[in-house]
């Protein structure tokens, strides 16, 4: 693995993992599983209310080609290959969906001590290429993320972001929207043995003139068990308990309430995952 900055995506991570990732209302079942050949098989349902969505994707790895394709109950074949360092620091990723005919992209991915590169293009006659470029170090890292629709001549995503870290603190701020929305995110690990950890977003909308504010943090209960929390400035507060009962094999539940209306029922979301 090559040090240095990361790619675009990677600046704010730490915060938004902290304050969004495993939170849900829904609830899903994911259950993996490996063949003897060394293919990996997932089959996921997922109920959103009265909705039940499912999909099964299976994950093929021969040396350095990692071949993904996923089938929904929609009839969409999702078909990824990745093509993991045919040069030093370097990653080629092709994906398509069926019958999709214009969800067809090819992606570069390049990782340097001093820089990290992303760039893709749609396979159309008239594509939208993306292009996300940092540069710095393990410390500090600057960095823009744009889209150009070849179509029509013009921008359609412009974005900036600076991000700092250090063995325990990661902070960063973003500029996305074209401009329009102003994004702060902090993270700070207190105690590494307990996997402790505090952290912050705060946006601003210069068109609405709105912020949006969200702290939280996580705690390891014991090897197995972490709990987290959070609460943003519009007073939703959400709160989950995720345990790894066997290796690799969690169950995970979360909930959310309004406290301004805490007459409102409280969103319960139920994720368990197996794998062998």
């Amino acid at each position: 693995m090559v040090k240095g900055p990361g790619l675009y995506t990677d600046i704010g991570k730490k915060a938004r993992d902290l304050l969004y990732k495993d939170y849900q209302g829904d609830h899903k079942f994911t259950v993996s599983t490996y063949t003897s050949a060394g293919v990996a098989i997932t089959s996921s349902g997922t109920r959103k209310g009265e909705l039940f969505l499912a999909d099964v994707s299976t994950q093929l790895k021969s040396k350095n080609i990692t071949t993904d394709v996923k089938v929904d109950t929609l009839s969409n074949v999702f078909t990824t290959i990745t093509l993991d360092e045919p040069a030093p620091g370097l990653k080629t990723i092709f994906s398509f969906v069926v019958p999709d005919q214009s969800s067809g992209k090819a992606e570069l991915q390049y990782l340097h001590e001093h820089a990290g590169i992303s760039t893709s293009i749609g396979l159309t006659a008239s594509p939208i290429v993306n292009f996300s470029g940092v540069a710095g170090n393990d410390m500090l890292a600057l960095g823009t993320d744009l889209s150009f629709d070849t179509a029509s001549g013009n921008l359609t995503k412009l974005n900036a972001g600076l991000g700092f870290t250090n063995s325990d603190l990661v902070a960063s701020l973003t500029l996305n929207n074209k401009g329009d929305a102003l994004t702060a995110s902090y993270y700070h690990l207190v105690s590494p043995l307990t996997n402790t950890a505090v952290g912050a977003e705060l946006s601003h909308s210069f068109s609405s003139n709105e912020n949006t504010l969200t702290v939280g943090t996580q705690h390891a209960l014991d090897p197995l068990t972490s709990v987290k929390a959070r609460v943003n400035s519009y007073g939703a507060a959400s709160a989950l308990i995720q345990h790894e009962w066997r290796p690799k094999s969690t169950f995970t539940i979360s909930g959310e309430v309004d406290t301004r209306a805490i007459e409102k029922s409280a969103k319960i979301g139920l994720a368990i995952a197996l794998k062998p």
